[in-house]
């Protein structure tokens, strides 16, 4: 993981292409087991669950942070006491280097 966590979002393409999906089963293994690698939709998703509200938004601030440096924005679905995080890079249809990437960062929030 800490290889992943050190690297930086690409936007350009080029730079972070649409993987395949021995890659993902290669890269799914580098971060936490929490994340769900869902193939067919092209999407890394994980459920954050928390004690509280103030908890919950403070991780989502959290993950917005990492957003905005890295120039990679995930889906997020928050409730009282959980968050939902999914990642895909739509300028590859796919899933990207960025999603693992940014999925690692935030596991070194928790």
């Amino acid at each position: 993981m800490n290889d992943l966590v050190n690297r930086q979002c690409h936007n350009d393409p080029k730079l972070a292409p649409k993987l395949d999906s021995r890659k993902c089963a290669d890269l799914i293994s580098a971060i936490d087991g929490e994340w769900n690698l869902d193939l067919p939709a092209a999407t890394l998703s994980r459920r954050f669950e928390f004690k509280n509200y103030y908890q919950t938004i403070a991780f989502a601030n959290s993950v917005a942070w990492i957003a905005h440096r890295q120039d990679h924005h995930p889906d997020m679905e928050i409730s009282y006491k959980s968050c939902n995080v999914s990642y895909t890079t739509h300028s590859v249809d796919g899933l990207s280097i960025n999603d693992f990437i940014c999925a690692a960062r935030i596991d070194a929030l928790i």
